[in-house]
């Protein structure tokens, strides 16, 4: 009975999932989002491999370039990451400048210190946020700027993980899955973060929070901020369009793709407890498959797996369609045992008293 009210739970929550985010996309509003200034907050530390196609793809933003500022912080970078950065930007339209960050202002630390100092620079009344590792699409800030209105702090676009090898595909099709399940949380009235790599931030909002400097450290700086701005009552955007999807480079190695998510399971640990339970139900799918196994052989948990990643693939059709994207639909099977070996990889990494690491700082 136990077993069925889990699995019952389990697809129920898939099923909500892929009907939410299938219903039809409402147009974008039309905006004068032209005539408006806005300033590019990026942090670099140790780029110099990224850094050229992240600013590539800023030229090629389809809005005025003389109404853009783009501010690059070089966070102590031992590479060339400030010199790869002016060349790709010599010749632009608009205005470009590095900014070397030397000292921390306030309680920032890591990025959040970078983007307080970016923000104080900064002359526009939007902050664009990105990361080195990303590349938006040419509509990016159009698409966000259209969700903005009165009282309106953050709204936030997604990202793609994308790559040429398996391990990059099987990356961007578990990231698309989890983006789904904020954005279906999101739909339902339930905000849950925002996307640092891929936001805008109103200057109201931003200063209303008394900035990077003023809020607790945290390695997920994009959730510390997004619940200052909600706490001073501005409203918020999550946005699951192809207008706003940028592609973000993949991890590279299986050390690194760990280290990147112990860091946002900082954030997981700090939602409500409802939210929790939820991520604890739809987490947990192996553990309870294996007991059922136990309980009732192989076979029933072989077909309840089998259902399992059908359903996903549901789910992942759904996501990717709304966002213009081919879904991965050959990836599902090597996914399963993908998102198997993490979970189990993810859970070693909480309990033991490890370290991790990340852009070469070291955290608890």
């Amino acid at each position: 009975m136990l077993f069925a009210l889990y699995f019952i739970g389990w697809f129920a929550l898939l099923a909500v999932s892929a009907w939410v985010l299938g219903r039809r996309l409402l147009p974008m509003p039309v905006v004068g989002a032209g005539r408006l200034r806005v300033s590019i907050l990026i942090a670099a530390r140790d780029e110099e491999a990224a850094i050229a196609r992240c600013l590539a793809a800023i030229r090629k933003l389809d809005y005025p370039p003389e109404l853009v500022e783009v501010l690059l912080g070089n966070d102590g970078s031992t590479d060339a990451t400030a010199a790869e950065a002016e060349a790709a930007m010599r010749g632009y339209a608009g205005t470009f400048r590095v900014l070397d960050i030397r000292e921390n202002r306030g309680l920032a630390r890591g990025k959040a210190n970078v983007l307080a100092q970016l923000a104080r620079a900064a002359t526009a009344n939007f902050f664009f946020i990105t990361d080195a590792d990303i590349a938006v699409p040419p509509s990016w800030l159009r698409g966000l700027l259209a969700w903005t209105g009165p009282g309106v702090g953050i709204v936030t676009g997604l990202t793609l993980v994308t790559g040429p090898r398996l391990f990059h595909r099987l990356q961007g099709l578990d990231w698309l899955l989890s983006l789904g399940l904020v954005q279906v949380v999101t739909d339902l009235g339930q905000p849950v973060t925002a996307m640092g790599n891929n936001m805008l931030i109103s200057r109201e909002a931003y200063e209303a929070t008394g900035g990077y400097e003023a809020l607790p450290f945290s390695v997920t700086e994009d959730f510390e901020l997004f619940k200052a701005v909600r706490a001073r009552g501005f409203g918020y955007r999550n946005l699951f369009r192809p207008e706003v999807l940028a592609e973000s480079l993949p991890m590279y190695t299986w050390r690194g793709l760990l280290h990147q998510r112990r860091r946002w399971m900082r954030g997981v640990e700090q939602l409500p407890g409802w939210l929790q339970a939820c991520l604890a139900l739809y987490g947990s799918f192996y553990l309870v498959l294996a007991a059922l196994a136990a309980v009732a052989g192989p076979g029933v948990a072989l077909a309840v797996w089998a259902a399992k990643a059908a359903m996903q693939g549901v789910l992942a059709t759904v996501c990717f369609r709304r966002v213009g994207r081919r879904p991965p639909l050959v990836l599902l099977p090597l996914f399963e045992l993908y998102t198997l070996a993490l979970t189990v990889s993810l859970v070693l990494f909480r309990l033991l008293p490890l370290r991790f690491e990340w852009k070469g700082r070291s955290y608890r």
